[in-house]
């Protein structure tokens, strides 16, 4: 079990005060566990300290505009996955009992699907068996963090982490798939009703079958399927 992976979860998480106060100790026990390259943890610093010392109503903002008004960066991973269809709910009801079997609790605000929450799941799971689920969802976090690049986002160094830690690198035609989607402007409201109507791309390259065994129930739940 890896606290990088809880500590990533607070910087990817929504920044307030708390989080100002903690974001630099959560950068020091990244480095201190080793599992993250030191050119990645340098970046995560900088991600720290935007957090750390930056007005909070700006930081929030800036959090607010990337995260939560351009759903190609979203960090509901079903956005990704299902889109705003029908298989989104049960897909939602089958994430929160798979948390609720290792034993986390859903707070009522949050949604399973949110990264942050992800991520703390990860972080009760055995070191194999969570980079395995990173690499089931490998080229959806290339894909957003190509996004963030291209934005010159500091929070592009959080992804850049997980792939890292990921026990396979992002099939890459996957990924350009995801990237053929038209990019949204937070902006342009008529063209974000209008991502939000697209259809939604699976979750992995191949069939459900494809993948790590020890994820297979994960991704299983990712794409609203039972076997």
């Amino acid at each position: 079990m890896a606290t990088t992976y809880r500590a990533l979860s607070r910087l990817l998480s929504y920044p307030e005060a708390q989080l100002q106060a903690e974001a630099r100790l959560c950068v020091d026990v990244i480095r201190q566990e080793g599992l993250v390259p030191e050119r990645i943890v340098a970046s995560l610093g900088k991600l720290a300290d935007h957090i750390a010392g930056g007005d909070l109503y700006d930081v929030q903002a800036t959090y607010v505009d990337l995260f939560d008004r351009t759903r190609s960066v979203s960090l509901h991973l079903y956005e990704h996955v299902h889109g705003e269809s029908r298989e989104r709910g049960p897909a939602m009801v089958g994430l929160v009992e798979l948390y609720r079997a290792q034993g986390l609790e859903m707070e009522v605000s949050d949604l399973p699907d949110y990264l942050p929450v992800f991520l703390e799941f990860l972080s009760i799971l055995p070191d194999a068996e969570a980079a395995s689920l990173i690499g089931e969802a490998a080229h959806v976090l290339e894909a957003i963090a190509e996004r963030l690049k291209k934005r010159q986002s500091l929070y592009r160094a959080v992804f850049g982490a997980l792939l890292a830690i990921s026990d396979r690198l992002a099939d890459r035609t996957a990924v350009e798939s995801l990237l053929a989607i038209k990019d949204d402007d937070p902006n342009d409201l008529d063209a974000l009703d209008k991502a939000w109507e697209e259809e939604a791309v699976t979750f992995g390259p191949g069939s459900e079958k494809d993948g790590c065994p020890k994820a297979q129930a994960m991704l299983n739940t990712m794409q609203g399927t039972r076997q």
